[in-house]
Formats: C-alpha cells, structure tokens, sequence
C-alpha cells in the first residue's frame, strides 16, 4: 500500500528545526530538509539537487536560501534556482520541489501532496490546547521500526494493554470486555466501558476518588495516522453511555501522530492533556516517564512484528479485537485509491 498525501503529518517537534540548521528527513519515502527562513518561518524543499541528486542538507544556508554543497546552485525556500556559480545562465529546469508547511501545538506539519490543497484549517482540532485548567506534557519523538499501519493496528486495539502494559496501563479487567467499534467520515474508533474494575497502576495514584472505577478506554484513528486516545475514570456505579461525568471524573486525552518514514519504519509523536495539576511540574514529568516506559513496551511489540510480517511463510489470522483496524484500513486503501 502507498501514502495518503493529500494529508498533513507531522515532521518535527518546532525545536527540532533550529535557526541556521538544515535538518534532513525521510517522509513517505521522500527524502525533505527543513529550514526555518530569517523571519522564524520554516520551509521544506526535496533534499536532491536536481544536478547530481547530492543532498541539499549537506549544503548550508545562505540567508532564506540553500547552497547545494557539490557546485553551489542556490534554491530559495520555494524551490527557484537562484544562483548558478558555475556558469552564466541559471538551467531553466534547475528547481526543487517545495512542500507546505504548518506550526502548530509545538509541532511542524508537512503536506506532501498537491500543495494546492494544503490547507492547515484542516489539521486536527484540540479544543482544549492551552487551556489554563489543562495540564501537559509530552516526551520526545519515538521512533519503531515497523510499518505505520502495524502502529495503527496497536492503537486501535484496547485489549492488547492486558498483556503487553500490565504494570501501567492495563489489568486483567481489560482482557475479555467486548470492544464497541464505531466507523466516521474522519475515521474509526474503538470503544468500551470497563464497570466496577481496580483502576488500572499508571492512573490509580492520580484520581480524586477512592476505591473501584468505571473506566471508558476511547481509542480513536483518524485518516491518516492520527489517534485520540481519551481515558476516563469515575467512582464506580456511576459510568457508562450517555451518563454525565462524575464531578470527580479523571480525564487524559493523549494525542498521537504516526509520520511514515518509509515501508519498514515510523516516526512518532505525542502527547497528553489531562484536567487537572495544569501548573503541577513534577506530575508531568511523571505522566511522561510512565508513558514513554509504556511505549517502550508497545515498540519492543511492533519492532518484532514487522520482524515476524517480514519473515514468516505462514498466513495471518485475525481476532475479534481487530475489527476497528479492519475498517480503518479498508476506508483508507479506498482513500488513497481514490487520489490516483
């Protein structure tokens, strides 16, 4: 299967693309160097000098252009030639290909389509971004070797967090309770109420209450790569569809943007607003070493499954639980059909 590119992903935490800096990467396949112009603004451009195909990034920064580092053909942050050292006249075919970008909640979104239809009204609404009764934190870009849909796969499938995250965010409640699986224009979610269960390690320490929970696992996939992953606990006995929130209710809601680096790895991103400790420093490093310990168990997973995809002579099988995964892959096939 190929790429949505008709799609905002993620290419980098803001910081990562410092000033004067020329930073390559690899996105769905494409080889891209990211710069930010004198203003701040950042710009992306093909990192192959359309000469000898030597990378722009191995180049330097020259005002808002780059100077390939082989013969010295500048190309602004557009991808004009607007230098050629070498010779009079600049090649009427010297030019480099330019894609959108967008910085928004600490990170720089790419567009690698049509750049006609990049339009950032269209990246993800988080209502609750900067909120002053939020809390945050986040951790650094992870990278898994494996395919982006195999990630997909994992974060669309509450049920795996009973055997692969025991110790934080699972338990033995989490195994058998069926999924509710719900299909949307934007994308596909995976859902279910967990009643009267022991609330789960990783957020038992933080609730306002005591004793059982009734907890809402809320696994959401949105075309292309992006998951919502909303976790609520409440008092037992006082959950489930269509009921208000306790007044005591824990929310975490852990924003994830997978970016295709190419066929057999991903890149990425995340992280967590919750409703409550907003300016609470030491809660946040908290909830951001446990997740990355988390996600460090979920990359072990899926850095063998591509190992396992790759290498077995033997067919798949599919469970129940992989349903979600099932539509969110079938729509989006469908998607990138449809794109040509």
């Amino acid at each position: 299967m190929s790429y949505l590119e008709n799609a905002w992903y993620v290419a980098a935490w803001a910081e990562e693309i410092a000033p004067g800096q020329l930073v390559p990467l690899e996105i769905l396949g494409t080889r891209v160097v990211l710069f930010r112009r004198a203003d701040g603004t950042p710009a992306a451009l093909e990192d192959a000098c359309p000469h000898r195909k030597l990378p722009l990034s191995m180049g330097r920064l020259a005002d808002d252009a780059v100077v390939c580092g082989y013969h010295g053909l500048t190309f602004n942050a557009v991808g004009t030639c607007i230098a050629a050292p070498t010779q009079a006249a600049i090649p009427p075919k010297a030019c480099v290909r330019a894609f959108p970008l967008a910085e928004r909640y600490g990170l720089v979104w790419i567009w690698m389509g049509d750049p006609a239809r990049a339009d950032p009204a269209t990246l993800i609404d988080i209502p609750q971004w900067g909120a002053p009764d939020w809390g945050y934190n986040r951790g650094p870009v992870m990278t898994v070797d494996c395919h982006y849909l195999y990630v997909v796969d994992n974060l669309l499938d509450p049920t795996h967090v009973t055997w692969v995250h025991p110790g934080s965010f699972g338990d033995a409640a989490c195994g058998a309770v069926p999924i509710e699986t719900t299909s949307a224009p934007g994308g596909v979610t995976a859902s279910r109420w967990l009643v009267d269960v022991e609330p789960a390690p990783f957020y038992a320490k933080h609730l306002k209450f005591s004793g059982r929970a009734d907890r809402h696992q809320h696994y959401e996939m949105r075309y292309p790569s992006n998951a919502v992953i909303k976790a609520v606990f409440v008092p037992a006995g006082t959950g489930g569809h269509g009921r208000p929130l306790h007044p005591d209710a824990f929310l975490m809601d852990s924003f994830n943007f997978l970016t295709p680096v190419n066929a057999r790895q991903t890149r990425y991103f995340w992280f967590q607003l919750r409703n409550f400790a907003p300016d609470d420093d030491a809660v946040s490093r908290e909830f951001t070493d446990d997740v990355r310990h988390a996600f460090e168990e979920d990359r072990v997973i899926l850095n063998a499954v591509q190992v396992g995809m790759d290498s077995s002579a033997t067919p798949t099988i599919d469970l129940k639980n992989d349903l979600a995964s099932h539509r969110f892959r079938q729509t989006l096939a469908r998607m990138i059909a449809a794109a040509g």
